[in-house]
């Protein structure tokens, strides 16, 4: 387990200051602000803590309020909302000045029988370990100068494997445009058999790509667009259980975008084709001096 893992492993393991109050920090790193999947991963924890162990959580609704100040600590409130024979509901507000930067309701469900479909077909991609490492891709395009270099040396907790095109090679070669990626990701170690854990981990690694999807079909990237942009809300299902230590395909698209906003969808696949998860986010993108 490389050392960028075990600083998100242990940014999720939050501090309980009081009966469903709970404290958590941000890396210590040079960031304008928290970044997303972290502040949903980390309200999913502290819902995760005030409900049944056998009562997993199938769907969230969040919205990104203000965006967080990583040089302070997070306290996440939890609303007992409802707790029913089989569906459990919990709402979590995200404090940081006194004020909220983010919200959440999250639904947990007990197993049960029921009726069973899949209309949903994974892509037809090629497999993980023939696909180069994100960075070894990013270095192609970006070269070995700083900042760059510096940037791309430090380890990730996430495996990235892009099928698509990524943002940089879109900004540079415009044929390259689309309003679809295919990223297979993993986390590179053996994870304990903890469903939420893998739950949340994932929802820590939902936010990573969706924006960019909306950027990859207007050929912008960070760092080479003048670029504002922010996820405004993020929902997410959960529809069976999927282990994040193995490879996860996730397949994204964005059918939309104007208003100084984008839409993108996600779906998170099983390597063996198994929709695990959906995805939906709103982003704001703004193109500041064109």
């Amino acid at each position: 387990m490389n050392e960028a893992l075990k600083e998100v492993l242990d940014l999720l393991d939050l501090e309980q200051i009081e009966q469903d109050i709970f404290r958590g920090r941000s890396p210590e790193e040079r960031i304008q602000r928290v970044f997303g999947g972290q502040v949903a991963a980390q309200a999913l924890v502290a819902a995760g803590r005030t409900v049944p162990a056998e009562r997993t959580v199938h769907s969230l609704h969040a919205y990104f309020i203000r965006p967080g100040d990583p040089a302070i600590p997070i306290v996440y409130n939890v609303e007992r909302v409802r707790d029913g024979r089989s569906f459990t509901t919990r709402r979590v507000v995200a404090i940081q000045h006194g004020k909220a930067i983010f919200t959440m309701s999250a639904s947990f469900h007990v197993l049960e029988e029921g009726v069973s479909h899949q209309a949903a077909v994974m892509p037809a991609v090629p497999a993980p370990e023939t696909l180069p490492l994100y960075q070894e891709r990013m270095r192609a395009v970006v070269g070995d100068q700083e900042p760059w270099r510096e940037w791309l040396a430090k380890p990730r907790p996430v495996d990235a494997r892009y099928v698509t095109p990524l943002t940089w090679e879109a900004y540079k070669d415009p044929s390259l445009r689309g309003s679809e990626t295919q990223v297979w990701f993993r986390y590179d170690a053996d994870l304990p058999d903890d469903p939420l854990l893998h739950v949340v981990l994932a929802a820590y690694a939902s936010d990573y790509t969706l924006v960019d999807t909306v950027l990859l079909s207007h050929g912008l990237a960070w760092g080479a667009s003048n670029l504002k942009g922010a996820s405004l809300d993020h929902a997410m299902w959960f529809h069976r259980p999927l282990r994040v230590d193995e490879w996860v395909l996730y397949a994204q698209e964005s059918p939309w975008s104007g208003n100084a906003r984008g839409l993108a969808k996600g779906q998170m696949f099983t390597a063996s084709g198994e929709l695990a998860v959906s995805v939906v986010q709103e982003c704001m993108i703004r193109v500041v001096n064109p």
